[in-house]
């Protein structure tokens, strides 16, 4: 297996060096008083343990999505991983290693994000992840690197108009952790969103998936009657399958994904704020137009940064 595929199986590489918490001091902060969660650490070149530890590894362990069209996944005809994501994870590991091929990809599911970061099995994680008020009490993110919003997918004949009163009755999945079911769970207009387990055996859930992709395959199935998920994410799986579409016009949050690493690695975090700073100059529009332009049209540039003030 090449260096740089994913790896499912946390024991097949060694894991990332864990960080001691205590010194995420500032992002517990800016978790309490959180107002603008967008805001990061500033970003600096400059070493640390956690850097130390990568350097002396000799790679960078990135978790990342293998089935996200056009994020994170796998080309048919090659085999590799490909995607905006994984550029963006190259390119970090082409700042601290010297090379883009210098990292290690784990696949991981949407809700084993923010656990591969406690376990210490991935550095970072690379994979249209949300920055949020709750997660910063979890994770620490980096500045923000793209814009998404969540929307409804639903097929063209459908009478599901958005996420609005047509979904009333009707069955809507999400992918568990993910910001989409937490919309859900503020307002479902009467859909039902989630799996009532009541004791019985069951082959699967239905509606509350591992992975975000599974709930193209239900609603393909006809197991569901509509999706909740980012626009981003969902404008590649409407390209995938010409009898969906998104719903609603435009998206009914705005979302920014930014790269998360674990609570405590500060000088990880700055490090990639300080990659981010020269990727919006240039390798950010290129990696839109290859693998983004066509189904998400009109992205006129990445969020600009925003740096949380620095205690003196």
């Amino acid at each position: 297996m090449p260096d740089d595929d994913a790896v499912p199986n946390d024991d097949a590489v060694p894991h990332a060096a864990t960080a001691p918490k205590a010194s995420g001091a500032a992002n517990a902060a800016a978790a309490e008083d959180c107002t603008e969660p967008e805001r990061s650490l500033a970003p600096s070149s400059a070493d640390g343990p956690s850097i130390d530890a990568i350097k002396t590894r000799g790679k960078l362990i990135v978790g990342v999505d293998q089935n996200s069209y056009r994020w994170g996944y796998r080309d048919p005809a090659t085999g590799d991983l490909e995607g905006f994501d994984i550029d963006l994870a190259r390119a970090v590991a082409e700042d601290i290693l010297g090379s883009p091929k210098a990292v290690i990809f784990r696949a991981i599911p949407t809700n084993q994000r923010i656990p591969a970061l406690d376990r210490g099995t991935v550095d970072l994680v690379v994979r249209t992840m949300t920055i949020n008020c709750a997660r910063l009490k979890q994770v620490s993110f980096s500045t923000a690197y793209f814009e998404a919003g969540q929307q409804v997918l639903a097929p063209k004949s459908s009478p599901v108009t958005g996420y609005d009163s047509s979904l009333a009755g009707k069955k809507v999945c999400s992918a568990e952790g993910s910001t989409a079911f937490e919309a859900l769970e503020r307002n479902s207009f009467g859909a039902t969103f989630r799996d009532e387990h009541d004791g019985s055996p069951k082959d699967e859930d239905l509606l509350t998936v591992p992975n975000q992709l599974d709930c193209l395959v239900r609603l393909q199935l006809g197991l569901v009657d509509a999706v909740v998920t980012d626009n981003a994410l969902a404008a590649g799986q409407a390209a995938q399958d010409p009898a969906v579409e998104l719903k609603g016009g435009k998206p009914f949050t705005a979302e920014y994904y930014g790269v998360a690493a674990g609570l405590g690695k500060d000088d990880l975090i700055r490090r990639v704020n300080h990659v981010l700073v020269d990727y919006r100059k240039g390798a950010w529009q290129q990696a839109y137009d290859k693998w983004l332009a066509e189904d998400l049209p009109g992205v006129t540039g990445p969020p600009a940064p925003k740096y949380r003030p620095e205690q003196r």
